[in-house]
């Protein structure tokens, strides 16, 4: 009887241990989405700018204004999101238990909110620090362009070991979204720059 106990005992802590690693793991690929989000849309909108404007601090100046605006809300539509996740696991607690509610087991609107806004920020940071310490326009392009794809292929093939997806594939989808992204940006901006007239 004791032995069955302990079996039942060390199953229950194996499952729980399989449940934690399983919410890291997840937690893990939600940064690695937000980094990648930041590194995909800060980079096109420099590239965007740069196919109109060849001067380095208007492009670093538009980054940084990117990854404010974008890690702001990334961090509102986290905290929005996880508070009314919140909100229905409260009830829910309330309904199950009589009235008590377990305040460790609920997700942190402002934590999640805080994370989404910090790996937006980290993936946003890669193109600024590509650019920032190159004058010559067609060497910052290029230097841009490659910082980007490693860490594009860093971040798919992360996401992918996260996710338990292919690797080759997940990373294969990620650089290509990535490369798609930040050209029709640079051709739709020099496109309406060069005929519409129009500066920045």
């Amino acid at each position: 009887m004791e032995s069955h106990n302990t079996l039942n005992l060390d199953m229950e802590e194996n499952q729980e241990k399989a449940f934690d690693y399983s919410k890291r793991a997840q937690w893990l690929r939600a940064a690695v989405l937000g980094a990648n989000d930041g590194l995909v849309s800060t980079a096109s909108l420099m590239m965007g700018v740069g196919a109109v404007k060849q001067d380095v601090k208007i492009m670093i100046l538009t980054g940084f204004a990117g990854l404010v605006a974008g890690a702001c809300s990334m961090a509102i539509g986290e905290f929005v999101s996880v508070y009314s996740q919140y909100d229905i696991e409260v009830a829910q607690m309330k309904r199950e238990t009589g009235g008590e509610v377990e305040k460790e087991k609920l997700p942190s609107p402002t934590q999640a909110a805080a994370a989404s806004a910090l790996a937006f920020s980290l993936g946003a940071m890669v193109p600024l620090l590509a650019a920032a310490f190159v004058k010559e326009y067609k060497v910052r392009i290029g230097v841009i362009v490659a910082a980007v794809t490693l860490a594009l292929v860093m971040f798919g093939w992360l996401g992918a070991v996260l996710g338990k997806a292919p690797v080759v594939k997940s990373s294969l989808r990620v650089l290509v979204g990535g490369w798609l992204a930040m050209a029709i940006t640079f051709g739709f901006t020099k496109l309406i720059g060069s005929h519409g007239h129009m500066y920045v």
